[in-house]
């Protein structure tokens, strides 16, 4: 019987072992290549941090990794940051080897972003390369307070520096509303604000941004922190035994968690937008007067300063406008200033002041529209860039 289908069973046999030859030896290959080179995985610094200079022209980074196999405890380790130049020289990092993992830190210059290129050798032998590609030493701050401190504007913005990067705890990536880690999902003042401030200093800036829509100071003290009569809002506090309400803690446990992870001087200062919820309740004995509120936010300042363990600075907004009609508390914007004038936080601006069409909803609404936005980040910027050239 003849084979009309052209099959031929030695010749395919014949292919069939050679292509298993080949197979093994791109295996083998594979696996002495495996074994020559081991793999370094940097855990720090993260893709698109931004690191506090400490300097006009410096900062440090801090340097973490682990290798996928172990290496000698004398292994060398370089690093090199590229950036305006390709051909920039491997420097050799004091650093510690143990086992599989590295760790240590590198002085680098203010600007950004950088290539860090990081490589492991032992006996003039490579044994290991890593990288990340965007890491800057900049500017970073801390947004916290309530819902226009976060992601509540009319119209999401976006970084057109593209050096302007956001932090919501763990990773850090490019400052796209909504801003990682704090409520809402429409727009914020920050990436405005960031190119503002890139634009000037020419270094990359990072936000960390934590605000949470509809929060009084209260809701922001430490756990058991008590005072007399509750916010509108009761989520995030409790009645005692005695009558007294207390703070549940878990804003500012938060807020501290997100602060301690930049580490000691790790951003330059906390910007704090908050007030509307404390001021001019409907319920007049949720609104908070401003001698508590001065003490609340004042204990809230120390407390938090105490938990990080440095001072770290405060700008501090005047901030109490609702809607047309109730547009702001003299009472609580005497507060705010109060702690301007005997020292413990900077003046941030009056955004009280921003009003019409500043404000969403054809100038009806609380948050801000995109030319409120706008104008939130340029007053930031005013009360900012003057104190920024100074440090």
């Amino acid at each position: 019987m003849s084979n009309h289908s052209g099959f031929q069973p030695k010749k395919t046999a014949k292919l069939t072992r050679m292509t298993s030859i080949r197979l093994i030896v791109l295996v083998g290959l594979l696996s002495l290549h495996s074994a020559g080179a081991a793999e370094l995985a940097l855990t720090a610094p993260r893709d698109f941090q931004v690191v506090q200079r400490a300097t006009p022209t410096k900062g440090t980074l801090r340097l973490a990794g682990q290798l996928s196999e172990d290496a000698p405890g004398d292994a060398v380790v370089e690093t090199r940051l590229l950036g305006e130049k390709a051909d920039v020289a491997w420097q050799k990092l004091n650093a510690k080897v143990a086992g599989r993992a590295i760790s240590g830190l590198l002085e680098a210059p203010a600007g950004g972003w950088w290539r860090l290129e990081v490589r492991v050798s032992h006996a003039g032998k490579v044994l290991a390369t890593g990288g990340v590609e965007h890491v800057g030493v900049g500017e970073v701050f801390v947004v916290a307070g309530q819902s226009n401190s976060a992601n509540y504007g009319e119209e999401k913005q976006t970084p057109q520096t593209g050096r302007v990067a956001a932090f919501d705890g763990t990773n850090w990536q490019i400052a796209n509303d909504p801003q990682p880690g704090a409520g809402g999902r429409g727009g914020s003042f920050m990436p405005l604000l960031g190119d503002a401030l890139v634009k000037k200093f020419n270094v990359p800036v990072g936000f960390v941004a934590c605000g949470i829509g509809a929060t009084s100071v209260r809701e922001w003290l430490p756990k058991g922190a008590t005072f007399p009569n509750p916010p509108t809002l009761t989520g995030r506090v409790e009645q005692l035994a005695d009558g007294q309400w207390a703070s549940k803690g878990a804003a500012f446990e938060m807020f501290v968690a997100r602060m301690k992870a930049l580490g000691p001087q790790g951003f330059r200062a906390v910007l704090w937008h908050q007030g509307e919820s404390d001021a001019n309740q409907k319920d007049p004995t949720r609104t908070l007067p401003g001698k508590l509120y001065r003490e609340h936010l004042e204990q809230l300042i120390r407390e938090s300063r105490r938990a990080i363990g440095w001072d770290a600075p405060w700008f501090v907004a005047q901030a109490s406008y609702h809607v047309p009609g109730d547009e702001g508390s003299d009472d609580i914007r005497a507060a705010q200033a109060s702690l301007w004038r005997d020292g413990l936080a900077l003046a941030g601006p009056d955004s009280d002041a921003l009003k019409g069409d500043l404000r969403e909803r054809n100038g009806q609404g609380v948050h801000f529209s995109a030319k409120g936005l706008r104008e939130h980040a340029a007053k930031w910027a005013e009360k900012i860039i003057p104190w920024l050239e100074r440090q």
